[in-house]
């Protein structure tokens, strides 16, 4: 059967005429359904229409950058249609600079694709493994050649966190070795301030990249990429995305601007979501059911022989809960079996997680 959800995403929505306490998708923080964003999204629809119908730049389009730039504190940004395009965008941009690019195999499509348009040579490492990146750069890296090491930030389905501070380690033996994370999913939720990847682990300097999108924590849509303002300047000159590329809408543009002032003005909220993801996989642990212990608002509850986790989650939709399963390899980074992946919002309570947890204690 079709899934439709009938009202704004949250922790609570309507299914098929059905409410459920809903635990998909990728709104941490609900602000998808935020008034503020919503208003904001009005506001610049009603001065400014949907969109410029071209590239020319707008007053809504400026704000934007600048709140991006004193988010990640940096000197200015490049805003995106889409976060799927900054990998690609990157990839383009940065071509010139490196000899080949070392994947990690399990990357969100996006990363594949945006590396496959630069034509340079690509070799896959194994999923999160320094060890293995070392020995492929070793042996296929040509001699006196330039590295470019790209993966997630953070994973979609299993919420593994890259050990993105092990790979800069393995680029220091490379000068000019360039590092890329795509953190749609590390951006608002990692880092003592939500600047993602790169500040949960303290990393900074040269060398150093990263896309998103504002499709996740931030609410809204589109895609970003964050620098100075000589790096900005190159996408532009450099790259045929900008120009090729139909900007966001005004609407969309609105959004983000007020999700990331929402973010940076409210911490209690990342907290909040920290606090909930704590005491759900805390509770997990309880059941005997393994899931490490990090901040990323993504649980994955792994299948076992004798287990039906696709019946799992048929069984949750009744009793109305709502989680995503998904069957072996079937994402980007899905492992070899089936798993349950839930997604943990900063709106959620105890009550639901508590309701959640029984229901499982009586299933797995």
């Amino acid at each position: 059967m079709t899934t439709v959800m009938e009202t704004i995403v949250g922790p609570r929505v309507i299914i098929n005429s059905r409410e459920v306490d809903y635990y998909c998708g990728t709104s941490y923080f609900c602000l998808h359904a935020d008034q503020r964003l919503i208003e904001a999204a009005r506001q610049a629809i009603s001065s400014f229409g949907t969109g410029p119908g071209n590239t020319v730049d707008t007053p809504p389009m400026q704000r934007l950058r600048r709140q991006i730039a004193k988010y990640f504190r940096t000197e200015d940004a490049h805003v995106l249609a889409s976060g799927y395009l900054s990998s690609m965008t990157l990839a383009q941009t940065l071509s010139a600079k490196f000899t080949m690019a070392f994947v990690d195999e399990k990357s969100h499509y996006s990363v594949f694709d945006g590396l496959r348009v630069t034509g340079k040579a690509i070799k896959t490492f194994a999923h999160g493994d320094p060890d293995d990146l070392r020995k492929k750069m070793a042996t296929h890296l040509p001699s006196g050649g330039t590295p470019l090491v790209m993966s997630d930030g953070v994973f979609p389905v299993t919420g593994a966190i890259a050990p993105a501070d092990d790979y800069a380690r393995v680029l220091t033996r490379y000068p000019g070795g360039l590092l890329c994370i795509d953190d749609a999913h590390g951006v608002g939720t990692l880092g003592s301030n939500g600047r993602g990847t790169y500040e949960h682990f303290s990393l900074e300097g040269t060398g150093l990249y990263f896309g998103a999108t504002f499709s996740k924590a931030f609410g809204a849509l589109g895609g970003f990429i964050t620098g100075t303002a000589g790096w900005i300047s190159e996408i532009i000159r450099s790259n045929r995305i900008p120009e090729g590329a139909s900007p966001l809408s005004m609407g969309a543009v609105g959004a983000a601007t007020v999700g990331l002032q929402v973010l940076a003005d409210e911490p209690e909220l990342r907290a909040k979501l920290r606090s909930n993801v704590h005491y759900l996989r805390s509770g997990l642990s309880d059941l005997g059911i393994p899931t490490p212990n990090t901040p990323v608002p993504i649980i994955c509850v792994h299948g076992r022989p004798g287990l039906d986790l696709g019946k799992t989650a048929l069984r949750l939709r009744k009793e109305d809960i709502v989680v995503s399963h998904i069957g072996p390899n079937g994402y980007s980074d899905s492992p070899p079996v089936e798993v349950l992946r839930i997604a943990v919002f900063s709106d959620h309570t105890q009550d639901q997680f508590d309701r959640l947890l029984e229901k499982l204690a009586k299933l797995l």
